[in-house]
């Protein structure tokens, strides 16, 4: 087996053809090698490779059919690799031995495999020699299909054959700054899927973190945080689309990332830290608008709209608000496709990727560390939300943020408990801490709408004046009346935390 260790880039189309003659500081970039590779990916029709996180491919090159088995994991830089060579273009499970496909390997699973998207590619292989490391810098220019999709590929590829990560980072910030090249964390495959199944370009939703019990917490804290920025960073083209969903997606991501951040913030503090957090913070702060107005008009407007009359106050309202929609959504486009936000994709992967931890904690077995920190944070909640009915709005929000990281905690490290009592207690305080998020944020989101609605009537033209102010008292109103019930559905939800314990 190996161990790939890679960063792959996208380039714009009018810069790639410069990259063979790209100077990096440091290096010496020697003669290159071309090769056409055409590469079939198998898998049930069911999809069963993929739902183990498993990829099967066999690639036709120089006259030799390699089968490649990989283990996909959402939350590591490098990843499992076995090749073998076969007989002809079909895939041999009798070379899957000693793989984790072996455990899925079967006479039936033969018979159900089969074609699912093909790559055709042209190589250009080119070795990057540093003092103390050698980097292999591929260019790949072709297609993926899929039945009748296709999807250009206009790729980089830098792997470490040898050295220190700091020798992959350093040439990837150069690529980056010198071409415009953006941080591309999707393979080959994840692509090939998508086309098979949805189309390109749609919004990528968090995938399930799997984490070694045996594991340091620093360790879990580097699967975590790769896990966030993959999902992030994968929503960056359904962005471009203005794609509300995308938005949404991104932000969820961010705030993953930056929740990891502060749930394990003894461990990895310092300035870089504090610079990483400020640049998650501006990006999300780019997004924020597009999210919050489209919720406001699908939840909040569009609900009560067909209960107000004069309709023609509703009418503008919804007219302002999409068109300020439309705004928000450029601004987040413009954002993503920014150079700081290309410079910050890569100092973020890097920043990861070379997470030492200090402190003791970040020695502990992350599961240790997993149930202490469960157990402390809900602990403090449980403690905080006893005067929740005497909090202010600002008060309210900050336990809010404290309920919301410590569901995402439940879920970085979900696979750290599979035994049925675990599993019962973490559904269980999922179940408390999401029905505590939601009432609060519904409070929250009050104040919120209250000052998006007097905006629109107050700014709305002279002729419709009264009735923006009559639809936007309307929409007001109407989430008014839920203030008490809500107050008493997170109270009760709060008293119930102590019954949520594990270990």
């Amino acid at each position: 087996m190996g161990v790939e260790t890679e960063v792959k880039f996208r380039v714009p189309r009018q810069n790639i053809a410069a990259l063979p003659r790209l100077k990096i500081p440091g290096s010496r970039v020697g003669e290159g090698s071309e090769s056409d590779l055409i590469s079939t990916y198998f898998d049930t029709r069911k999809r069963k490779l993929k739902r183990h996180g498993l990829v099967l491919r066999v690639r036709q090159t120089g006259g030799k059919h390699i089968q490649t088995i990989k283990k996909v994991s959402a939350g590591n830089l490098g990843r499992g690799e076995w090749e073998s060579e076969v007989k002809d273009g079909g895939p041999d499970l009798g070379e899957a031995d000693g793989t984790p496909l072996q455990e899925i390997a079967s006479k039936k699973l033969r018979r159900k495999l089969r074609p699912v998207f093909k790559t055709s590619v042209h190589r250009i292989t080119l070795p990057v020699h540093r003092k103390a490391g050698e980097i292999e810098l591929a260019i790949d220019r072709g297609e993926i299909v899929a039945g009748r999709r296709s999807s250009r590929v206009e790729e980089v590829e830098l792997e470490l054959k040898r050295g220190h990560p700091r020798d992959l980072f350093q040439v990837a910030r150069a690529v980056e700054r010198k071409l415009d090249a953006e941080l591309y964390l999707r393979g080959k495959a994840e692509r090939g899927y998508d086309l098979v199944d949805s189309g390109d370009e749609q919004a990528v939703f968090a995938q399930p973190i799997e984490l070694d019990r045996r594991m340091s917490a620093i360790a879990g804290f580097k699967t975590i945080a790769h896990a966030a920025l993959r999902h992030f960073s994968g929503n960056i083209d359904a962005v471009r689309n203005l794609d509300p969903e995308g938005v949404h997606q991104m932000r969820v991501g961010l705030r993953r990332l930056r929740a990891a951040i502060s749930l394990f913030s003894d461990m990895i503090a310092g300035a870089k830290t504090e610079h990483i957090k400020a640049e998650l913070k501006w990006l999300t702060n780019q997004l924020a608008p597009a999210r919050e107005i489209d919720v406001f008009l699908q939840e909040k407007v569009e609900p009560v709209a067909g209960r107000i009359n004069p309709r023609r106050g509703v009418k503008a309202v919804e007219r302002e608000f999409a068109a300020r929609r439309d705004e928000a959504l450029e601004r987040a486009r413009r954002a993503v496709s920014s150079g700081r936000c290309r410079a910050m994709l890569v100092e973020l992967l890097e920043w990861i990727e070379t997470q030492d931890g200090h402190g003791k904690e970040a020695k502990l077995e992350v599961l240790e560390f997993a149930v202490d920190l469960l157990n402390r944070r809900v602990k403090k909640v449980r403690k905080d939300g006893k005067s929740l009915q005497d909090m202010s709005p600002q008060e309210r929000h900050k336990l809010r943020i404290k309920a919301k990281k410590i569901r995402y905690a439940v879920e970085f490290f979900e696979s750290l408990f599979p035994g049925k009592r675990d599993q019962k207690q973490l559904t269980r305080l999922s179940r408390h801490l999401k029905k505590i998020q939601s009432a609060l944020g519904s409070l929250n989101d009050f104040i919120a709408d209250s000052k998006l609605a007097a905006d629109a009537a107050l700014n709305a033209p002279p002729r419709d004046r009264r009735a923006r102010a009559f639809a936007s008292g309307f929409i007001v109103g109407h989430e008014a009346e839920q203030t008490m019930p809500l107050m008493k559905a997170a109270s009760k939800e709060v008293s119930a935390l102590r019954a949520c314990t594990l270990g």
